[in-house]
Protein backbone atom coordinates (compact mmCIF):
# COMPACT_ATOMS: atom_id res chain seq x y z
CA UNK A 1 0.00 0.00 0.00
CA UNK A 2 1.63 3.39 -1.17
CA UNK A 3 1.87 5.87 1.86
CA UNK A 4 -0.13 9.13 1.72
CA UNK A 5 1.02 12.19 3.49
CA UNK A 6 4.47 12.24 2.75
CA UNK A 7 4.92 10.49 -0.30
CA UNK A 8 1.48 10.03 -1.51
CA UNK A 9 -1.44 12.49 -2.69
CA UNK A 10 -3.87 11.46 -0.63
CA UNK A 11 -2.99 13.27 2.27
CA UNK A 12 -3.24 17.69 1.47
CA UNK A 13 -1.66 18.31 4.56
CA UNK A 14 1.52 19.77 5.01
CA UNK A 15 4.12 17.07 5.30
CA UNK A 16 5.67 18.60 9.00
CA UNK A 17 2.08 17.94 10.32
CA UNK A 18 1.54 14.69 9.29
CA UNK A 19 5.18 13.99 10.65
CA UNK A 20 4.35 15.41 13.61
CA UNK A 21 0.63 13.60 14.54
CA UNK A 22 2.71 10.49 13.64
CA UNK A 23 5.33 10.92 16.42
CA UNK A 24 2.61 11.88 18.42
CA UNK A 25 0.82 8.77 17.70
CA UNK A 26 4.00 6.77 18.40
CA UNK A 27 4.10 8.67 21.98
CA UNK A 28 0.86 8.42 22.75
CA UNK A 29 0.97 4.24 22.67
CA UNK A 30 3.13 4.50 25.69
CA UNK A 31 -0.06 5.78 27.42
CA UNK A 32 -0.59 1.89 28.88
CA UNK A 33 1.41 0.35 31.53
CA UNK A 34 3.59 -1.48 29.58
CA UNK A 35 6.83 0.81 29.84
CA UNK A 36 8.88 -1.20 26.88
CA UNK A 37 7.22 -1.47 23.41
CA UNK A 38 8.32 -3.34 20.51
CA UNK A 39 8.15 -2.19 17.13
CA UNK A 40 5.80 -5.07 16.51
CA UNK A 41 3.81 -3.43 19.74
CA UNK A 42 3.86 -0.11 17.79
CA UNK A 43 3.11 -0.99 14.98
CA UNK A 44 0.14 -2.68 16.39
CA UNK A 45 -1.09 0.52 18.25
CA UNK A 46 -0.38 3.12 15.95
CA UNK A 47 -1.13 1.38 13.02
CA UNK A 48 1.80 3.17 11.12
CA UNK A 49 3.38 1.59 7.83
CA UNK A 50 6.75 -0.32 9.44
CA UNK A 51 8.94 1.86 6.86
CA UNK A 52 7.60 4.78 8.72
CA UNK A 53 7.62 3.57 11.57
CA UNK A 54 11.42 2.74 11.98
CA UNK A 55 12.20 5.69 10.65
CA UNK A 56 10.26 8.02 13.25
CA UNK A 57 11.29 5.63 16.17
CA UNK A 58 15.11 6.13 15.19
CA UNK A 59 14.27 10.28 14.98
CA UNK A 60 12.62 10.14 18.08
CA UNK A 61 15.63 8.29 19.57
CA UNK A 62 18.37 10.84 18.62
CA UNK A 63 16.16 13.65 20.02
CA UNK A 64 15.74 11.95 23.42
CA UNK A 65 12.23 11.45 23.49
CA UNK A 66 12.65 7.66 23.38
CA UNK A 67 15.27 5.17 24.38
CA UNK A 68 16.31 1.84 23.19
CA UNK A 69 15.72 -0.93 25.99
CA UNK A 70 15.92 -4.92 25.62
CA UNK A 71 13.67 -6.34 22.95
CA UNK A 72 11.65 -2.58 22.48
CA UNK A 73 11.63 1.00 23.32
CA UNK A 74 10.64 2.91 26.39
CA UNK A 75 9.93 6.63 27.47
CA UNK A 76 13.57 8.76 27.06
CA UNK A 77 14.53 10.96 29.98
CA UNK A 78 14.08 14.31 27.71
CA UNK A 79 10.40 13.49 28.22
CA UNK A 80 10.69 13.89 31.29
CA UNK A 81 12.36 16.93 31.55
CA UNK A 82 9.59 18.26 29.49
CA UNK A 83 7.19 17.17 31.41
CA UNK A 84 9.18 18.79 34.70
CA UNK A 85 9.39 21.98 32.94
CA UNK A 86 5.91 22.52 31.87
CA UNK A 87 4.69 21.44 36.33
CA UNK A 88 7.14 24.16 37.01
CA UNK A 89 6.29 26.99 34.43
CA UNK A 90 2.63 26.41 34.90
CA UNK A 91 3.39 27.41 39.12
CA UNK A 92 5.85 30.17 38.29
CA UNK A 93 3.11 31.52 35.47
CA UNK A 94 0.82 31.58 38.30
CA UNK A 95 2.86 33.21 40.90
CA UNK A 96 4.09 35.69 38.69
CA UNK A 97 1.34 36.90 36.82
CA UNK A 98 -0.11 39.42 38.93
CA UNK A 99 3.87 40.68 39.79
CA UNK A 100 4.01 41.53 36.20
CA UNK A 101 0.88 42.99 35.61
CA UNK A 102 1.97 45.48 39.08
CA UNK A 103 5.59 45.69 37.11
CA UNK A 104 4.22 46.79 33.67
CA UNK A 105 2.06 49.26 35.15
CA UNK A 106 4.31 50.77 37.40
CA UNK A 107 7.11 51.57 34.45
CA UNK A 108 4.82 52.11 31.47
CA UNK A 109 6.24 49.64 29.81
CA UNK A 110 6.75 45.87 28.55
CA UNK A 111 6.81 43.24 31.16
CA UNK A 112 8.00 39.52 30.66
CA UNK A 113 8.94 35.95 32.52
CA UNK A 114 11.08 33.42 31.01
CA UNK A 115 12.93 30.15 31.12
CA UNK A 116 16.14 28.66 30.30
CA UNK A 117 16.75 25.82 27.78
CA UNK A 118 20.46 25.22 27.04
CA UNK A 119 21.03 28.54 24.70
CA UNK A 120 17.92 29.87 24.68
CA UNK A 121 14.96 31.64 26.38
CA UNK A 122 11.58 30.46 26.61
CA UNK A 123 9.14 33.22 26.99
CA UNK A 124 5.98 32.13 29.26
CA UNK A 125 4.14 35.33 29.73
CA UNK A 126 4.17 39.15 28.70
CA UNK A 127 2.12 41.89 29.30
CA UNK A 128 2.71 45.24 26.82
CA UNK A 129 1.64 48.58 28.44
CA UNK A 130 0.60 51.19 25.53
CA UNK A 131 1.36 51.35 22.35
CA UNK A 132 4.66 48.96 22.57
CA UNK A 133 5.09 46.72 19.89
CA UNK A 134 7.59 43.49 20.91
CA UNK A 135 8.60 40.93 18.66
CA UNK A 136 8.41 38.09 21.24
CA UNK A 137 5.13 35.77 22.08
CA UNK A 138 4.06 33.64 24.68
CA UNK A 139 6.66 30.05 24.35
CA UNK A 140 8.61 31.77 21.62
CA UNK A 141 12.11 31.06 21.85
CA UNK A 142 14.94 33.86 21.25
CA UNK A 143 19.47 33.50 21.70
CA UNK A 144 20.46 33.48 25.28
CA UNK A 145 23.44 35.87 24.70
CA UNK A 146 21.82 38.99 23.13
CA UNK A 147 18.65 39.20 25.16
CA UNK A 148 18.81 40.31 28.95
CA UNK A 149 16.90 38.02 30.17
CA UNK A 150 18.80 34.76 28.90
CA UNK A 151 21.58 36.79 30.13
CA UNK A 152 20.05 36.74 33.37
CA UNK A 153 19.70 33.34 33.63
CA UNK A 154 22.98 31.96 31.96
CA UNK A 155 25.18 34.09 34.38
CA UNK A 156 24.19 31.16 36.89
CA UNK A 157 24.32 28.41 34.75
CA UNK A 158 27.77 26.96 34.08
CA UNK A 159 26.18 24.71 31.98
CA UNK A 160 24.32 27.30 29.59
CA UNK A 161 27.54 29.46 29.91
CA UNK A 162 29.54 27.13 27.99
CA UNK A 163 26.78 25.93 25.48
CA UNK A 164 26.28 29.36 24.80
CA UNK A 165 30.02 30.66 24.26
CA UNK A 166 30.84 27.46 22.66
CA UNK A 167 27.77 28.59 19.78
CA UNK A 168 27.94 30.87 17.00
CA UNK A 169 26.60 34.57 18.13
CA UNK A 170 25.75 35.80 15.04
CA UNK A 171 25.39 39.91 15.16
CA UNK A 172 22.10 40.98 15.14
CA UNK A 173 22.44 44.75 15.70
CA UNK A 174 25.54 46.99 16.02
CA UNK A 175 25.99 46.77 19.93
CA UNK A 176 25.17 42.93 19.72
CA UNK A 177 28.29 41.18 22.04
CA UNK A 178 29.66 38.05 19.78
CA UNK A 179 33.22 37.78 21.16
CA UNK A 180 33.15 34.97 23.72
CA UNK A 181 35.13 36.30 26.00
CA UNK A 182 33.49 39.58 26.38
CA UNK A 183 30.23 37.78 26.89
CA UNK A 184 31.89 35.50 29.82
CA UNK A 185 33.17 38.68 31.44
CA UNK A 186 29.57 39.88 31.34
CA UNK A 187 28.30 37.28 32.31
CA UNK A 188 30.15 37.34 35.45
CA UNK A 189 29.09 41.28 35.90
CA UNK A 190 25.69 39.78 36.18
CA UNK A 191 26.22 36.97 38.51
CA UNK A 192 27.68 40.17 40.84
CA UNK A 193 25.80 42.39 40.42
CA UNK A 194 22.23 40.15 40.15
CA UNK A 195 20.86 42.36 36.64
CA UNK A 196 21.68 42.24 33.21
CA UNK A 197 21.07 44.56 30.61
CA UNK A 198 19.92 44.60 26.61
CA UNK A 199 21.33 47.98 25.54
CA UNK A 200 19.50 47.24 22.21
CA UNK A 201 21.41 44.08 21.46
CA UNK A 202 18.57 42.06 19.44
CA UNK A 203 16.61 44.70 18.07
CA UNK A 204 18.30 48.28 17.78
CA UNK A 205 14.79 50.32 18.77
CA UNK A 206 14.52 48.29 22.11
CA UNK A 207 16.45 47.62 25.20
CA UNK A 208 15.59 45.35 28.29
CA UNK A 209 16.63 45.08 32.01
CA UNK A 210 16.54 41.46 33.11
CA UNK A 211 17.11 40.03 37.10
CA UNK A 212 17.07 36.36 38.04
CA UNK A 213 14.40 34.66 39.99
CA UNK A 214 16.82 32.56 42.14
CA UNK A 215 16.95 29.19 44.06
CA UNK A 216 19.77 27.81 45.70
CA UNK A 217 22.32 30.03 43.83
CA UNK A 218 20.35 28.96 40.71
CA UNK A 219 18.34 30.96 38.22
CA UNK A 220 15.08 28.99 37.85
CA UNK A 221 14.02 31.87 35.58
CA UNK A 222 13.92 35.70 35.01
CA UNK A 223 11.73 38.73 35.10
CA UNK A 224 12.38 41.62 32.49
CA UNK A 225 11.25 45.16 31.38
CA UNK A 226 11.50 46.22 27.83
CA UNK A 227 10.97 48.73 25.86
CA UNK A 228 12.30 52.15 23.48
CA UNK A 229 15.82 53.04 24.54
CA UNK A 230 13.74 56.80 24.73
CA UNK A 231 11.57 55.75 27.66
CA UNK A 232 13.69 53.42 29.80
CA UNK A 233 14.56 55.34 33.25
CA UNK A 234 17.54 52.62 33.49
CA UNK A 235 17.75 52.96 37.91
CA UNK A 236 14.25 53.24 38.29
CA UNK A 237 13.72 50.54 36.47
CA UNK A 238 16.68 48.00 37.54
CA UNK A 239 15.23 48.25 40.77
CA UNK A 240 11.39 47.48 40.08
CA UNK A 241 13.04 44.25 38.43
CA UNK A 242 15.00 43.11 40.93
CA UNK A 243 12.16 43.71 43.70
CA UNK A 244 9.52 41.97 41.12
CA UNK A 245 12.13 38.84 41.01
CA UNK A 246 12.26 38.75 44.73
CA UNK A 247 8.47 38.95 45.00
CA UNK A 248 7.56 36.36 42.37
CA UNK A 249 10.29 33.95 44.23
CA UNK A 250 8.72 34.19 47.47
CA UNK A 251 4.94 33.48 45.74
CA UNK A 252 6.66 30.89 44.34
CA UNK A 253 7.69 29.47 47.07
CA UNK A 254 4.26 29.46 48.63
CA UNK A 255 2.15 27.91 45.75
CA UNK A 256 5.02 24.97 45.70
CA UNK A 257 4.31 24.80 49.54
CA UNK A 258 0.58 24.47 49.28
CA UNK A 259 0.86 21.85 46.31
CA UNK A 260 3.51 19.50 48.19
CA UNK A 261 1.59 16.75 49.57
CA UNK A 262 0.76 16.43 53.72
CA UNK A 263 2.07 13.58 55.44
Amino acid sequence: MRETGEEGTGDRRPPEHTVLGRSASIMQAFDGGQQVLSLADLNKRTRLPKSTLHRLVDQLCQVGWLERDHGGYRVGLRMFEIGTLAADGNRLHEAAFPHLQALASRTGLAAQLAILDRAEVVYLERIVVGPIRLPTRRGGRKPVYCTALGKAMAAYDDDATRAVIAAPMPRKTARTVTEPFALWTELQRVREEGVAFDRGEAYAELVCVAAPIRSCGQAIAAVSVTGPAGRMRWSVVTEAVRGTADAIWNANVTLRAAAAPRR
